[in-house]
């Protein structure tokens, strides 16, 4: 049987949970430098501060878990027992926000591509992910 973990437990547990450099977004960059693509990283000076972007090429990649970004249909995107009412409407605020900073790139001439932490797990969806980043940003330098 698990133990309940106190608030203050909890909050400690919550914020080592990383928001930039996470492996799903080294994979990524990895594929990308393979591919011989200049970007940079969290663009906090766009809607959503995406996780790589392009000014030249007005590209943008969000790079989302699962678990907090609710990825339709995927295993991990659990919903906690406890305190359920609190995490359905955080979810609900997530994805909303998500939304809402995709059409807001979109209006500023940027196309933009989603990349699932469930993506970037196994070779084969690596393989899957690095041809689908190859169209998304098209002719190599």
């Amino acid at each position: 049987m698990t133990s309940l973990r106190t608030t203050p437990e909890r909050s400690r547990l919550m914020s080592r949970v990383r928001q930039r450099g996470t492996r799903p977004e080294l994979a990524v960059r990895a594929i990308l430098h393979r591919q011989g693509r200049r970007f940079s990283t969290n663009g906090t000076g766009l809607p959503g501060s995406p996780d790589i972007y392009s000014t030249e090429t007005k590209r943008a990649l969000f790079i989302h878990g699962c678990f907090w970004h609710r990825h339709p249909r995927c295993r991990a995107a659990t919903t906690p027992t406890r305190n359920r009412a609190f995490w359905v409407a955080k979810f609900v605020v997530n994805v909303a926000r998500d939304k809402r900073n995709v059409r807001q790139l979109r209006r500023l001439g940027y196309r933009v591509m989603t990349v699932w932490e469930c993506q970037v797990k196994s070779p084969a969806k690596l393989a899957r992910l690095e041809r689908r980043l190859d169209q998304f940003f098209g002719v190599r330098p």
